[in-house]
């Protein structure tokens, strides 16, 4: 097999997978180790990979254009009810929870059992709209509105979160790459962040969808997070891939 050809199959084998290692492409490829990993820094160099340790992963960038919530509400709700549905699993009686923003976030309280026995704490106006009605203690941060996702963020919000306690935190992102938790909105971000630090327990939401995913701002570290809850179709690489920075549920 010629260079180039060789150079446009990994290329291909990356892409679909997402996460692919060196010894896979030497089976697939029948070629020595060292070929393998001098084609994988080529790749990575001009741009078209991302090189990590034992192999490749593949370089995404969500849409430059931030959906709405409402346009989000439809995309992967499949899968998105599936980590709903495992992450109401976590919330027992006597937690105090807090609920970011985020449409895979706000399915949760379809799967909670005994609402009536846990305190949730939210800064997202969809979020506190579902729980309204359901006997559980609930608390609304304020701050600055922003309409795109339906949350309160900035300094008031900020300032608000950094006086409570909680026994858990669910968050959502626009993506992970590596250690990399993403998000569009910077203050968005910040406000999750202060949030979390605050949380004896932080947990991720995603679906399967989100990993290897870029966005603007890179608003938590992934090795910070206790585990990531996430739907059944990921892959076993990427699986074990995002295994060294937490745990994942899947």
């Amino acid at each position: 097999m010629l260079k180039k050809e060789r150079l446009i199959a990994i290329q291909k084998a990356v892409d679909e997978k997402g996460i692919i290692n060196v010894n896979e492409l030497i089976e697939m490829l029948n070629v020595s180790d060292m070929t393998i990993r001098r084609d994988l820094d080529e790749l990575a160099k001009a741009g078209r990979i991302h090189r990590i340790h034992g192999g490749a992963q593949r370089i995404d960038n969500v849409e430059d254009l931030e959906l709405t919530r409402n346009e989000k509400t439809v995309v992967n709700s499949e899968l998105k009810e599936q980590v709903a549905r495992k992450a109401a699993g976590l919330i027992v009686p006597g937690d105090t929870v807090y609920l970011g923003p985020g449409t895979t976030v706000e399915p949760v309280i379809r799967y909670v059992r005994k609402p009536e026995q846990i305190r949730i704490v939210t800064n997202s106006l969809p979020v506190f709209e579902a729980w309204k009605n359901t006997g559980a203690e609930l608390v609304l941060i304020g701050g600055s509105f922003r309409r795109k996702s339906g949350a309160f963020i900035g300094g008031l919000a900020e300032q608000m979160l950094r006086e409570l306690k909680f026994t858990k935190a669910f968050v959502s992102a626009n993506g992970i790459n590596d250690e990399n938790v993403m998000t569009a909105n910077a203050e968005e971000g910040q406000t999750q962040a202060v949030a979390l630090n605050n949380a004896q327990e932080k947990i991720m939401l995603l679906d399967e969808t989100k990993f290897n995913r870029n966005d603007f701002y890179r608003y938590y570290n992934l090795y910070n997070m206790d585990r990531i809850v996430t739907s059944d179709g990921l892959s076993d690489s990427t699986f074990r891939h995002y295994s060294t920075f937490t745990e994942i549920i899947r």
